[in-house]
């Protein structure tokens, strides 16, 4: 065991989770009307609890393990055979504890969890949110990271994907979009004014993520070494020139650059270079924050009224556009000839662009197809996934939680 490898995936393991509670509940609780901040900050908050359970009882074993090209098998169900605490003997992965390895990606299968509930945030049932995302998790989160990450997958050493732009990000997104279709828009949606809440709290919650960011990234370098050093300074800078470019995009567009813009930028930033952290160079990582962020623009306002879907949060357009867009660039950019530690030659850059992009389409096809049916059964379970119209209006933090965020 290499004793700095250990510690930096552990205090990733940490940053990854400060993304999530409190980061992403901050952002996602800002983004709503003040009567739904505490049912959003509560779906991310039990949704990544829930999550954490499932990967030690059985999601672990299915990713991780030897298998067929979807599925590992279940010698790793409840982390049997990772250690001997009586004997303190520990299995390792690579130079770390199997166990450190687990629980960072743990943070992984909570996290690509809790985004999706900014999809059809203010409307759906909590016991639905819960039966959902058990079978989305098992059934889309768990196939997919074995597929791209174990080794043993249909699309291992294929598609590149860092730090998750296609296993965490894109399938979120999917699975975002695919329920805002199907339990439908929020009252009054595009009638009514349904303007964030506390752009405070969203700023707050982006910055979190941020920070957050560099343990998602750089500890999937898994050991503190060169490639986490790279991936590091990459998710800086990407981050950096995102922002700049939503604001000033947005400023020649609207007149006026707004927070709500630059955080947004910030966050799509994070989620273009996440395919490729540790695989270009900074040159590389520039770039694609830069055009990632330009693409995600477009992802929240005209390709949202294309797609004419109430993805509140727009978990789709930010998530889902920025994994495809950094997906593909990271297929150009590891090229060495442009800055990158891959492909030898320009000429492999057109083969390894498609292998993104056919991993994307797969994981796509995959999650969508899952998260309808996972829908389904979750309404079937729990006689319908969306509240009442009354309880809607009403908010649900107090129809569904018997508590209020605010007393006026």
């Amino acid at each position: 065991m290499d004793k700095a490898d250990f510690v930096w995936v552990s205090i990733s393991t940490i940053l990854v989770l400060l993304m999530v509670v409190p980061g992403l509940a901050l952002f996602y609780g800002g983004l709503v009307r003040s009567k739904n901040i505490l049912s959003v900050m509560s779906h991310v908050l039990v949704t990544f609890a829930l999550a954490i359970l499932l990967w030690f009882a059985y999601g672990y074993s299915l990713a991780f393990t030897d298998g067929n090209a979807f599925f590992g098998g279940l010698g790793r169900m409840f982390f049997s055979g990772m250690y001997d605490i009586a004997n303190d003997t520990f299995e390792l992965s690579g130079s770390i504890p199997e166990l450190a390895f687990a629980s960072f990606q743990a943070t992984f299968a909570g996290i690509t969890c809790a985004l999706i509930v900014g999809g059809f945030a203010e409307r759906i049932k909590f016991s639905a949110v819960l039966v959902f995302m058990a079978l989305w998790m098992t059934f889309a989160y768990v196939p997919v990271a074995h597929m791209i990450w174990s080794g043993t997958g249909l699309l291992s050493g294929e598609a590149l994907d860092f730090a998750g732009g296609t296993v965490v990000h894109i399938n979120a997104g999917v699975a975002a979009l695919v329920a805002a279709y199907m339990i439908g828009p929020r009252i009054g949606y595009g009638k009514e004014a349904m303007q964030p809440h506390n752009l405070t709290m969203t700023m707050m919650g982006a910055a979190l993520l941020w920070v957050g960011w560099f343990g998602f990234n750089a500890g999937s370098a898994l050991g503190a070494n060169t490639q986490a050093a790279l991936a590091f300074f990459n998710t800086l800078l990407a981050t950096a020139a995102a922002i700049f470019a939503w604001v000033i995009i947005e400023w020649k567009a609207k007149g006026k650059p707004s927070l709500l813009g630059a955080a947004s930028g910030a966050v799509a930033g994070l989620v273009g270079i996440t395919p490729a952290a540790g695989l270009v160079g900074p040159v590389g990582a520039l770039i694609i924050g830069l055009v990632t962020s330009a693409f995600c623009i477009w992802g929240v306002n005209g390709l949202k009224r294309l797609l004419k879907a109430d993805d509140s949060l727009d978990v789709f357009g930010i998530h889902g556009v920025g994994g495809v867009i950094g997906g593909i660039l990271t297929g150009i950019f590891n090229a060495k000839p442009l800055g990158g530690p891959g492909l030898e030659t320009m000429a492999e850059i057109p083969y390894q662009v498609w292998l993104q992009i056919e991993g994307m389409l797969i994981t796509a096809v995959w999650c969508a197809i899952v998260t309808f049916i996972a829908l389904k059964i979750a309404a079937l379970l729990t006689g319908g996934i969306r509240v009442e119209k009354d309880l809607e209006r009403q908010g649900l933090d107090i129809t569904s939680h018997g508590e209020q965020g605010y007393h006026l």
